[in-house]
């Protein structure tokens, strides 16, 4: 039964916006959204919010932990390519990464998305990438909003944001208290260039179709293609890995690159070494540094350089570690050890 059969109006739709294009949106994209249903869920999409009732079986003081975050100028990427099924995934790694660096499990994931104008099949598209990303995390899509916004954007354009909230024992928190001088740290590799940076890299790249459909040697794809690669989600083995072994630290490699992120997981008097050899450097990186004249501490400043996740555990538990991540499909190496000092230091 069409709950919403009687709902419309012709003077808002002059005023720019089609409430009953944002119903054919939900038409087009609800099967996606409830494929990622996990238990806890409760209710159905077309609530005033999303229920989820979690479960604390095993844990003596449950503590949730929540992450917000945009895909930023890289949406510019998806515009000028008319691609808008994968910038939702982008979406959710931005948010549950974050919170995987405490040690805690995504539970569920909201989006909100403002436009120019409702295309209900570009918003299935946008919706439809989030809910991939809410599978790939393990991680429930219970609610979102679409608001259309006539006047203050094109109504080609939209952005895109969400918001997540985990769950971990408060005596397996991730906090990098119990790091220590001679640990190590590993790297996971990136996907590409992830959700970061893309102020500068459209500026030295461009963000035309033009420029975005050059292909380059060592590019698999264009530029454009490349450069919308999702961002890799880590969820699922750094879980895995918290369940095998300590894991002392983990860092999320967003924006602000090396130079930024690694120190925020460290405690005082703990430096990060990192080995600049050991750091497989994907090629579009190569080309941004060479066409921007961009030196090697802006981009190790500036973007993930190929690991998109750090995290630190004993000398003894690194090659554990390593197989394990191979399990899961994903490289990592050995990239650096912790030393007395603050900080970071690439050699």
């Amino acid at each position: 039964m069409d709950k919403t059969k009687d709902s419309y109006s012709n003077a808002y739709k002059e005023a720019g916006v089609d409430v009953t294009a944002g119903y054919e949106s939900i038409r087009l994209f609800k099967d996606k959204v409830r494929s990622t249903y996990v238990p806890g869920v409760l209710g159905d999409i077309g609530g005033f919010g999303g229920l989820f009732e979690p479960n604390f079986a095993g844990m003596k003081r449950p503590v949730t932990v929540s992450g917000t975050d945009g895909v930023g100028t890289k949406i510019k990427i998806a515009f000028a390519l008319d691609r808008h099924d994968t910038i939702g995934i982008d979406c959710v790694a931005m948010c549950v990464n974050d919170i995987i660096c405490s040690g805690a499990a995504p539970m569920f994931f909201l989006d909100y998305i403002a436009c120019g104008k409702n295309i209900p099949e570009k918003i299935a598209a946008i919706v439809s990438g989030v809910a991939d990303g809410c599978r790939m995390a393990g991680c429930a899509l219970i609610g979102g909003e679409t608001a259309e916004h006539p006047g203050l954007m094109p109504d080609d354009e939209y952005d895109l944001a969400g918001f997540s909230v985990g769950i971990v024992d408060y005596d397996k928190i991730i906090d990098g208290s119990a790091v220590r001088p001679g640990d190590v740290i590993i790297g996971i590799a990136s996907s590409g260039v992830h959700s970061n940076g893309f102020s500068l890299v459209r500026r030295v790249l461009g963000d035309t179709p033009e420029a975005l459909s050059v292909r380059v040697p060592e590019l698999s794809g264009t530029i454009g293609e490349t450069l919308l690669t999702p961002t890799r989600i880590y969820v699922k083995p750094m879980l895995a890995l918290q369940r095998a072994l300590t894991v002392k630290a983990v860092s999320h490699i967003t924006g602000g690159g090396f130079y930024e992120n690694i120190p925020r997981m460290l405690p005082d008097g703990c430096k990060a070494v990192i080995e600049r050899s050991q750091v497989p450097v994907p090629p579009i990186f190569d080309l941004i540094a060479r066409t921007g004249g961009i030196s090697a501490h802006d981009m190790f400043n500036t973007f993930n350089m190929g690991i998109g996740m750090a995290f630190v555990v004993s000398k003894d538990d690194a090659d554990r570690a390593l197989e394990l991540l191979s399990g899961f499909d994903e490289q990592a190496w050995v990239i650096g050890e912790i030393a007395e000092g603050d900080g970071v230091e690439l050699v």
